[in-house]
């Protein structure tokens, strides 16, 4: 047994020298730092000879070992520096802790992949990709996933010099749409349901694209013509399906441009627009489906 103690600890510190110099060249990519594939070979090498020699006590530990040194990484530096930053500033950390976690995963899972050979199919547990991938779910999207659907999403009640991304964009401002592109995809790939986007964040963009757009209805309806005021209309209705194509899932389509035509043409605003100018526009107006064959022309 004192022998087997010693020879988990003498492995286990050498994944842990391991473990760092790979987390170091994926924080700061020293060029200095390589993980070359002897480093690779010689770590699992040495998790084989541990597994294979005294398989039925070396496996759970190897295994916890595994999911406490992503929660170590993950506590220790990923999570201190997410809750440094603000708004896109902390989107664009976000993305970047995504991208070196999936490597972190990569690599380690490959180290360890007898466990996933023999150890986790027997015991029926999750495979050390998914368990890889949880531990960032459990520690870092659970503590901000709040925070981050609220740096893309304008939140109402919030003071109005708090610009949140989608809502700079609606009003003209150019922003990085490639980032939110891959922030979307945490929610979609990253958590590997459908439910953490739909629930987590697309209700929250439903919810906030309805008051954007009564607001908007407010305002034209008592600043435009009819006709200005289908312009308008018609021009957001092109911007949201851009919206959807550059940088939110599908499924979103629908929904989003059902709530855009509810609120600017189908509401009291749109009905009070008709009442004060009759114009050759009223049929269009109230035929939401040959304004969407409009958009699609666009």
């Amino acid at each position: 047994m004192a022998d087997y103690s010693t020879a988990f600890v003498q492995t286990w510190n050498l994944m842990e020298e391991g473990i760092m110099k790979l987390t170091n060249i994926l924080e700061v990519g020293k060029p200095e730092l390589q993980f070359t594939c002897a480093d690779r070979i010689i770590l699992y090498s040495a998790i084989y000879d541990l597994y294979a020699g005294k398989s039925y006590q070396a496996e759970q530990k190897l295994y916890d070992k595994y999911v406490e040194s992503f929660g170590d990484y993950i506590t220790s530096t990923v999570l201190p520096s997410l809750r440094l930053k603000h708004g896109e500033f902390m989107l664009q950390e976000l993305v970047r802790r995504w991208s070196i976690h999936k490597t972190l995963v990569r690599v380690l899972s490959r180290l360890f992949q007898i466990l996933d050979r023999f150890y986790v199919p027997r015991k029926s547990l999750p495979t050390l990709n998914e368990v890889g991938f949880s531990c960032f779910q459990k520690l870092v999207y659970q503590e901000l996933s709040g925070e981050i659907r609220d740096a893309v999403i304008s939140v109402e009640g919030f003071p109005s010099e708090i610009h949140r991304e989608i809502h700079k964009e609606r009003e003209g401002e150019r922003i990085d749409r490639s980032l939110l592109k891959n922030v979307v995809d945490i929610f979609i790939i990253g958590m590997g349901k459908m439910d953490y986007y739909e629930n987590d964040f697309e209700a929250a963009l439903l919810n906030d694209t309805a008051s954007y757009y009564s607001r908007k209805a407010s305002n034209w309806t008592s600043e435009d013509s009819c006709q200005d005021y289908l312009l308008k209309a018609v021009e957001c209705l092109k911007q949201e399906k851009e919206r959807v194509f550059h940088y939110l899932h599908s499924s979103s389509e629908t929904k989003l441009l059902a709530i855009v035509r509810h609120e600017l043409l189908s509401s009291v605003y749109a009905t009070q627009l008709l009442e004060q100018e009759h114009s050759r526009f009223h049929a269009f107006l109230r035929d939401d489906q040959v304004l969407f064959c409009r958009v699609q022309e666009l």
